[in-house]
This record gives structure tokens, C-alpha cells and sequence, in this order.
């Protein structure tokens, strides 16, 4: 069995990195300390790396070129869209194992010449989150390597742009004349014949298996996931699903957040499927006025910012963002993290605990990894919901989270403005007011233009300057009388604390969000 060739060149990897390192992020097994002996991380192509399969690309930059024939088969559309969908299948392997024969007598440099032109747009099908995964092991000091079916010669130009330090695929014997011959130089790598490359190379480069990772979607990887010390499932195939749940290997999907949950067989990210549930008509206990959702960034990195004054603020938010077919990733307190049920639901739809006490800056962290890779990310300023007098100050008083976030990744900040929700879901109640469906009350969702920051100047003093403006911003979208001093009522006041609060109510004034 022939090795992989060696001097593999490296290019640095054309892609936005997080602005803070992302160790603990990850499932537990990619952030331990690297051990004396030396791992590798192997990770797929197809439905792994990729968002779908390269076959589709690959064959169009060599039909532009003339290696191929110019004309389509049909069939081969419907094995790329059977496998984009439930993954390799047997037959469509064994017609991947006859490329070889397909490939007789065509000049190499023609193929990786007309390979290379499709490497922009395979690095376009790369997943938002892989590239962390990516600078973690190295990071560790672990080579990063692609272990894939496809053949070294069509895919060696993307991997070296996609910042991978070598390349473990299906090679071709080359003759004499710079032609393929049409026989396999080493084995066809698939399944236990990816093992055995692997294998081969780890063997080659002194890398300890039992300290490698392997991600991969299929099952047919089984023999490889199975042999390394850190197997990782990643957007499994069905069967893969159930032998990595039977294994306890971790599951992930580089399209979102680690941790986020995806409805299995249909693929479908948990909160988007919520979203299609976030209608008005769905909540007859409220009446919704919700306004220049349109101006929330169609794609591409955004941060939403809005008021603090319900429970139901979450669901009042997501009704705006359901409106632009997009997810959003919320920055919530720990509390909220650690109760039972509603914590795994909150960490499930891609939620970001915030432990405000501990000063750290994995929240950040996060949220800034979220944004570069395209993803919004919403934080309620205010951190929590004003208490006693303070609810009912005119003047909206913020942390400085949100601002420090967009000068560190230059997402644009959208301002929302929330009112009603309170009566919706009072705070001294544990649940909406589910009854109020004979004349429910208005709840008011009102989304403003980007707010314009200021990115000139010392960092502390930009921070405070911008959550002045976010602020700003906010209460600008709000009704007049929220701006205006206002004395509430004794019963007023009781709805603004949680349910069997027992303090100084009248002390509570003191208390201000952004300052406690």
C-alpha cells in the first residue's frame, strides 16, 4: 500500500478567524491539552467539510476545460441529489470507484489545472464553523488533515487554500507520458481503504491514531471513526446517527453553533424549525404590531439589541427575526442555562449563557465566533429585567457588552424596540397571561435603522460611547410616554418583581441594569 506522497505546501487559510480563542467551545475531547504523543485531526470532505458534494463542481471545471465530455448524464444529478440528502450510498461509490478507468489517458496537469479553477467556489461551500475547528487543532499543535474519496489530484489546490496541511485521498497512476493509466496508485480511499491510507500516513509521520480525530457524516467511515482515539459524527447520515448515539460519540454540524440541535433525517436546525411557529396567529393571548423587520440584515453577520422589560421579550424578538427566514443566536443569563429543561431547550436553539459574575469572556468569545461566520447574535443590554422604580426610568441604562462586541468584529448593530410584553407576561407571574383572549393587549415590536457607532478612540471609552448610542437608539423606537418620568402605582410596581419576592421594593430604585 503506497503512502500519500509527502511536501504537501501549505497556504495560510483565506479565512476570517474569531477574534478570541475558542478552546471549551467545542466538544470536550478538541480542547484538551495535547498529550506527549502526537495527534492528528482527519476530517471528510463531502457533507462534512463541504455543505454538499464536490462531484457537481469538480465535473464542471473539467467539462469547461475539455478533460470530459461536454454532455451531462442525468443520472448523475440524481446521485448528487440522493447523496447531498441522505448521504454515500453503495452504488454511488462503486460508480466514484470507476473514475480511475474514466480518467484513462487524460494529461494530469490538464485535470489539476481545470481543478483548481473551482477552488473559490468549493471554499464557498465550506461550513461557517469548520474553519474553527480547524485553527483549534492547530492551535494544539496537531496537524489538520483531509481524508476524503475524491481523487488527490482533483481536490490538493482547494485543500491548500482551505489552510489544511496535507491531503490523504484516492490517487491515480501517472505514466510516463504524464497521462493517468487508468489502475489506482495505492488503494481506493473509502471506508476501510480510507483506514488503511490513514493508517499508512499516520505510520509515515509518527501520529498516534488513539490521539487523532476523525469527522466524518457517513457510516461507511465507520472503520476509521472507530480506530482514533477522538471520533466525532459530524451531520451523520442515519446510520451513523444511531451507531454514534449506541458509541457516545460526540455529534456536530459545522453549519451552527457546537451544541445546537438539529431535528434528526431532515437535518433542520431546531430553532428554524420553531421560527415557522413564531406567528401572531399562533398567540391569541396578544395582539402584535411588528415593524421595519426589513431593515435586519438579509445575511451576514448582525447583533440585535433591545430592551428588557418580559419574559416573553424572547418571543417577541424571534417574531421579528422569523420575518427574515434567518436564526439568531441569544446571549442569556446563566440562570436561565441552568433550569431544568428550559436550559437544555435554551443551549439547544443555540443560546450563549452568560455568567455575569465570573468576568469571563467565553460569552464574547462565542458570540464573536457566531458573527464571523455569518450568523446573527442578540443581547438585551439592559442584562436583566429592570426591577421596582428603575422599569419605569425614562432613561434605558445598558452594559457595555453589545458595543464592545461590534468593534471587535464590525458587525452591524439593529436596534429593537419592545413594549407590552410586560403585560403579556408580567415578571411576578410564572406564566403569560394566557386568558387576556377577549381583548388581548398590544404588544409592540418596532426594529430601527443600523445604529451608527463611533470606532475611533480609546476601547473603554468607545464602549461607553456606543452603549450611549445603542441605548439611544432603542428608546427612540419606543412610545413617547416611555420617555417621560412617571410615578407607578404600588401594583405597578409588584408586577415588576419575580413571583414571591420579599426585599425593599422602594429600595430597589438603586438598583440600576447596567450598573448592579
Amino acid at each position: 500500500m503506497a503512502p500519500p506522497a509527502t511536501g504537501f505546501t501549505v497556504e495560510r487559510p483565506r479565512h476570517k478567524a474569531g477574534p478570541f480563542p475558542i478552546s471549551g467551545q467545542y466538544p470536550a475531547s478538541v480542547s484538551e491539552t495535547l498529550s506527549n504523543q502526537r495527534g492528528a485531526a482527519f476530517i471528510d470532505l463531502d457533507r462534512t467539510l463541504l455543505t454538499g458534494a464536490s462531484g457537481p463542481i469538480l465535473n464542471a471545471a473539467l467539462r469547461a476545460a475539455g478533460v470530459i465530455g461536454s454532455t451531462k448524464s442525468p443520472v448523475e444529478d440524481v446521485l448528487f441529489r440522493v447523496f447531498n440528502v441522505i448521504g454515500e450510498t453503495l452504488p454511488s461509490m462503486l460508480l466514484a470507484r470507476q473514475g480511475v478507468t474514466l480518467m484513462k489517458g487524460k494529461q494530469r496537469h490538464h485535470v489539476v489545472a481545470a481543478a483548481a479553477q473551482a477552488t473559490d467556489e468549493l471554499l464557498g461551500l465550506v461550513q461557517p464553523f469548520a474553519n474553527s475547528i480547524i485553527e483549534s487543532h492547530r492551535a494544539q499543535g496537531r496537524k489538520v488533515i483531509l481524508a476524503t474519496t475524491t481523487p488527490h489530484d482533483f481536490i490538493a489546490t482547494f485543500a491548500r487554500r482551505a489552510g489544511f496541511d496535507d491531503v490523504v485521498a484516492t490517487r491515480f497512476v501517472v505514466g510516463s507520458d504524464g497521462s493517468y493509466t487508468g489502475k489506482l496508485d495505492g488503494p481506493f480511499v473509502w471506508s476501510a481503504g480510507k483506514l488503511g491510507a490513514i493508517e499508512a500516513w499516520a505510520a509515515l509521520h509518527d501520529v498516534s491514531l488513539s490521539e487523532s480525530y476523525a469527522y466524518s457524516d457517513s457510516i461507511y467511515d465507520a472503520p476509521l471513526l472507530g480506530a482514533v482515539g477522538h471520533p466525532v459524527a459530524v451531520n451523520p447520515d442515519a446510520r451513523l446517527m444511531v451507531m454514534a448515539a449506541a458509541r457516545r460519540w460526540p455529534i456536530m454540524n459545522f453549519d451552527v453553533l457546537p451544541g445546537v440541535a438539529k431535528v434528526p433525517v431532515i437535518g433542520m436546525e431546531l430553532q428554524k424549525l420553531g421560527l415557522l411557529f413564531a406567528r401572531s396567529e399562533l398567540f391569541p393571548f396578544a395582539r402584535f404590531n411588528i415593524t421595519g423587520a426589513e431593515l435586519i440584515a438579509s445575511q451576514g453577520p448582525a447583533i440585535i439589541v433591545s430592551n428588557h422589560r418580559s419574559y416573553f421579550d424572547v418571543l417577541a424578538i424571534a417574531m421579528a427575526v422569523a420575518k427574515t427566514g434567518r436564526t439568531v443566536r441569544f446571549l442569556g443569563k446563566k440562570e436561565v442555562f441552568d433550569a431544568p429543561l428550559i436550559g437544555q431547550f435554551a443551549a439547544a436553539i443555540g443560546g450563549i449563557r452568560v455568567d455575569r459574575a465570573s468576568g469571563s469572556e467565553e460569552p464574547l468569545a462565542a458570540a464573536a465566533n457566531a458573527l464571523a461566520a455569518g450568523e446573527m447574535v442578540a443581547i438585551m443590554p439592559q442584562g436583566t429585567i429592570p426591577r421596582g422604580r428603575a422599569f419605569f426610568d425614562p432613561v434605558l441604562r445598558g452594559r457595555w457588552g453589545a458595543a464592545r462586541l461590534a468593534l471587535m468584529t464590525g458587525a452591524p448593530v439593529f436596534p429593537v424596540g419592545l413594549w407590552g410584553t410586560e403585560v403579556v407576561w408580567p415578571r411576578n407571574a410564572r406564566l403569560p397571561n394566557f386568558l387576556q383572549v377577549t381583548n388581548p393587549p398590544k404588544v409592540s415590536i418596532t426594529v430601527g435603522p443600523q445604529v451608527a457607532l463611533n470606532n475611533e478612540g480609546a476601547p473603554d471609552d468607545l464602549a461607553d460611547e456606543n452603549t450611549i448610542r445603542i441605548m439611544n437608539a432603542i428608546s427612540a423606537l419606543l412610545p413617547a410616554q416611555a420617555r417621560q418620568d412617571y410615578e407607578p402605582t404600588p401594583d405597578e410596581l409588584k408586577r415588576t418583581f419575580p413571583s414571591g419576592y420579599s426585599g425593599d421594593i422602594e429600595a430597589e430604585f438603586a438598583r440600576r441594569p447596567g450598573t448592579d
